[in-house]
């Protein structure tokens, strides 16, 4: 099976298995403001994001080590899988236990981080983050053995056990809140559920991959521990620094603001994460595909692949932008109440910020599939300490609005410089074609804007399920006809379509 057959394969199970959470999750986030309230569901989504800084997904650790990989994956060099898989076992059980201290610290100083929190004790809030600790820790005893899943472009394995195990947890939890609405009962729930699908996991993977069993297993080179070391160090630079311009916004809100306004900032993260996860899943299902076409093609066509994909991130992470910043306020309004309503400026400024980070996205996973992490390994710790000065500066002048303002310049930083060293490095190229393409794609996606704008003031006079069908179909129409009119005659679009009209021609051909 080649990489586009893979990158298809884990694109279709990962939409398959966002289609199922997404519908099951917008049920649970309405039934948990209902039976438990807007507090709690605050201090969920608070936690939730305090115990993301200490995933060990967001240390940089399981990159490094995918990366690695794919070399030894392509040879089928089991030898130095084994090798380079004894090494990552141990260095997630000793940042297994780095974290636990780490995650026990932060207790004494909960009362400090969270403002208002109704009439939760502080002890039933300590015990709450417990739990989510205990989620947290236990992730990382299994997780190491998705590297060899990854390296070898299936994704859809993890997905698929992520998928159902999440279907399980949502689908326990309602029947929870419905019958005993209880905070403690619902994490219990998640948290059973979770560690049962840790310990099934690692028995599929070890019958999937028994070599890694063997103990017969030689040391890696001084050389190459030490090549891991340094990417490692490298990525835990870029990732301390993501946290803190990512990750810190709930807990400034939850400081500053109070902890119910995370709850409705929240849900409309909500719809975000779960709808850009259709969008994610094909920029990060190509991502060991892309490690694998660095490792075995020349600069030209890795050139090639890379403007087509820059290209289709500029198109669906516009229109997805422009959709999210016409039609999140009236479908919030739809599903949990006109009192749940940000601002339109705030809904802006994420708006801003998410359609460049798909820029970022895409910029991101090919300087990790082409092992370039030294080169701006300081970078992202100036990006989220900017990020956390101008946030906190202007949250107490001018509100929720000012925190995203410094998400949105320090993020900007990444999409200067990160294009310098990927065209410099991987391509021998300047950077100024990348930035003349960004203006031209901003440009259109723009003009889409506007005329959407003008077509929403007079088609939604008033918030109804069937004026927020029509717009979506309206949105859809305009915007796809605008790209194509722009762009359709643009080398990346005739890649494109030359790759759908080969996929359709070989299953009408299958059919015959």
């Amino acid at each position: 099976m080649g990489r586009v057959q893979f990158a298809a394969k884990n694109i279709a199970f990962g939409w398959i298995g966002n289609i199922a959470t997404l519908l099951l999750g917008a049920w649970l986030r309405q039934v948990f403001i209902l039976r438990l309230g807007d507090t709690l569901l605050g201090v969920n989504d608070y936690y939730t994001s305090i115990l993301t800084v200490l995933s060990l997904a967001e240390l940089g650790i399981g990159t490094a080590f995918n990366y690695s990989l794919y070399g030894p994956v392509a040879r089928n060099d089991y030898e130095k899988i084994k090798s380079y898989m004894l090494l990552y076992k141990k260095a997630y059980r000793v940042i297994a236990c780095v974290i636990a201290v780490i995650g026990l610290a932060i207790v004494p100083f909960l009362r400090y981080l969270i403002k208002d929190p109704g009439s939760n004790t502080w002890e039933d809030l300590t015990v709450y983050y417990l739990i989510f600790l205990f989620n947290t820790v236990s992730t990382y005893f299994v997780a190491y053995k998705y590297s060899m899943v990854n390296a070898q472009q299936k994704n859809y394995i993890q997905t698929n056990a992520i998928t159902i195990t999440k279907i399980v947890t949502v689908t326990l939890q309602i029947a929870g809140l419905v019958i005993f609405p209880d905070f403690y009962l619902y994490l219990f729930t998640a948290a059973a559920a979770e560690l049962l699908q840790k310990i099934i996991v690692s028995y599929y993977l070890n019958r999937l991959y028994p070599y890694l069993k063997d103990r017969s297993v030689e040391r890696l080179s001084g050389e190459e521990v030490g090549r891991i070391a340094s990417q490692t160090r490298a990525l835990v630079l870029h990732k301390v620094g993501d946290m803190a311009r990512l990750q810190t916004d709930t807990a400034i809100i939850g400081a500053f603001i109070d902890v119910t306004t995370v709850g409705f900032v929240g849900t409309y993260n909500y719809v975000v994460s779960s709808v850009s996860n259709f969008v994610n899943i094909i920029f990060n299902s190509v991502l060991s595909g892309f490690g694998n076409l660095i490792a075995t093609e020349g600069k030209e066509k890795q050139y090639l692949m890379f403007r087509v994909y820059r290209f289709l991130a500029c198109w669906i992470y516009g229109f997805s932008a422009i959709g999210f910043y016409c039609m999140l306020t009236p479908l919030i309004i739809l599903w949990v109440g006109e009192e749940r309503v940000l601002p339109d400026i705030v809904i802006g400024c994420i708006m801003i910020d998410y359609y460049f980070k798909g820029e970022r996205i895409v910029l991101s996973n090919y300087k990790t599939a082409a092992g370039l992490f030294e080169q701006d390994k300081y970078l992202a710790l100036i990006q989220g300490a900017v990020n956390l000065v101008i946030s906190i500066l202007l949250v107490q002048k001018v509100g929720l609005v000012g925190i995203y303002i410094g998400t949105i310049l320090s993020g900007l930083i990444a999409n200067v410089t990160k294009p310098v060293i990927i065209y410099r490095v991987c391509f021998g190229k300047r950077a100024g074609g990348y930035f003349l393409d960004s203006l031209k794609y901003l440009g259109v996606n723009t003009a889409a804007l506007v005329l959407i704008l003008l077509m929403k003031q007079a088609v939604m006079t008033r918030v109804s399920i069937f004026s927020f069908i029509l717009m979506v179909i309206l949105i859809t129409a305009v915007f796809q006809a605008l790209f194509f009119l722009a762009f359709g005659r643009c080398q990346e679009m005739k890649y494109i379509l030359r790759l759908l009209g080969g996929k359709v021609r070989g299953r009408l051909w299958r059919a015959e």
